[in-house]
């Protein structure tokens, strides 16, 4: 009687001690895959995996035999889900597969930036990664707006409407997607600068908001200034004076060669603000929160004026005379 029960303990022991081994083996196995994304497709698994890489010679047929047996002891662990994956250059076979389980994606990053043009956004956005370029021009970038109807008319022209930031997406998702996404979140933050506007403004929609912010955008980048650039905007536009702003004929121009000339600020287009009082028919560039609550909050002066210092950063005036002078030490003292 005691005999065939030694005998049963003792098998008993032989396949425990053999699991053991066997988990403790699978778990040890190296997997150094070539690259660090690996795309998973759909109808894949662990073992047609452990197939494919035994057949790249990145293991032995003996380690996927092993594997197959210790999926059979843990059959929740055969399956995968399809997607690109990051992969560390130190992972097991179990880690992989266990990260393709997961369905932890690797994330992709696109990133629209202050001041950049719709058109610049765009090449941006077709050379990034991974993507299904599903947006080629701008008119399909207008055709994605949900501009809230109580705003007033849609806008015709597609500039910055992409809210400037760093989008993460996973691979094969469409560029439309972001696009949507950027255009949310700039209708967001339109709306919230809106709604805290000082209530004299000479702006009498959120489009027109839209539009100066963007100046702003392209004149200064040092944000301490952004609401006294804001302020000169505004004077102007209460005074009916031309804004007389270099980006706006700069943005009007086919062929700009980076050198402003006194036939460029004669030019006729729409966007020439030496030309035509007002605000110009449209946004020239992305514009980030800064310029936007700039734009709504422009500080208390009495200034009509500005023009670089060569830093970054502006002498303001507030009269024609202070502004010559400025010009004559920043801009004509710097050429001698």
């Amino acid at each position: 009687m005691l005999k065939p029960l030694k005998i049963f303990v003792l098998l008993a022991l032989l396949l425990g001690a053999g699991y053991y081994a066997t988990v403790r083996y699978v778990q040890q196995i190296p997997l150094l895959l070539p690259t660090q994304l690996y795309p998973v497709v759909a109808g894949s698994s662990a073992a047609l995996l452990c197939k494919q890489w035994q057949q790249q010679q990145l293991l032995s047929s003996e380690q996927c035999l092993l594997l197959k047996v210790y999926l059979k002891l843990h059959p929740a662990e055969a399956f995968v889900q399809q997607g690109v994956y990051r992969i560390s250059t130190e992972q097991t076979l179990l880690q992989v597969l266990a990260l393709f389980r997961s369905g932890k994606e690797a994330q992709f990053s696109l990133t629209f930036i202050e001041g950049e043009t719709l058109a610049q956004s765009l090449n941006r956005l077709n050379q990034a990664e991974y993507l299904q370029h599903d947006i080629q021009a701008a008119h399909q970038v207008l055709q994605l707006l949900q501009w809230p109807a109580e705003w007033g008319p849609s806008p015709t022209n597609a500039e910055a409407l992409l809210y400037p930031d760093t989008y993460y997406y996973t691979a094969n998702s469409k560029a439309s997607e972001l696009v949507i996404r950027a255009q949310n979140a700039l209708l967001t933050e339109l709306e919230q600068a809106w709604l805290q506007r000082q209530g004299d403004l000479p702006l009498y929609n959120r489009y027109q908001l839209l539009v100066l912010a963007s100046i702003i955008e392209k004149e200064s980048s040092y944000p301490p200034e952004k609401n006294v650039v804001a302020s000169v905007f505004i004077n102007r536009l209460h005074k009916n004076m031309r804004l007389q702003t270099d980006p706006t004929v700069i943005y009007g121009l086919e062929n700009f060669n980076g050198n402003i000339t006194r036939a460029d600020l004669a030019n006729p287009h729409l966007y020439n603000t030496y030309r035509h009082r007002g605000l110009p028919p449209g946004p020239i560039s992305l514009v980030g929160r800064a310029s936007l609550q700039a734009a709504a909050q422009p500080a208390q002066t009495d200034l009509y004026y500005f023009v670089s210092k060569g830093d970054g950063t502006h002498q303001f005036s507030s009269t024609l005379e202070q502004h010559n002078n400025a010009v004559k030490k920043y801009i004509l003292g710097s050429k001698q």
